[in-house]
């Protein structure tokens, strides 16, 4: 299943706004970034899960 699915089952509230502000964007935001950012404006607290799946695999720690 694709993420952008997944993400849409699973949490269709941030999805939507994401998509809102992927066409105020006007293409210039794809639809993983502005989900990302759409989901730290209402959860703040997962930010370290963000920047630890965002990094190289080489540079996560084991």
């Amino acid at each position: 299943m694709r993420l952008s699915l997944t993400r849409w089952l699973l949490s269709p509230a941030t999805s939507w706004r994401a998509r809102k502000l992927v066409a105020a964007s006007k293409g210039r935001l794809d639809f993983d970034a502005a989900w990302r950012r759409t989901r730290l404006v209402s959860r703040p607290d997962e930010l370290p899960y963000q920047r630890y799946g965002h990094r190289a695999p080489d540079e996560r720690e084991t």
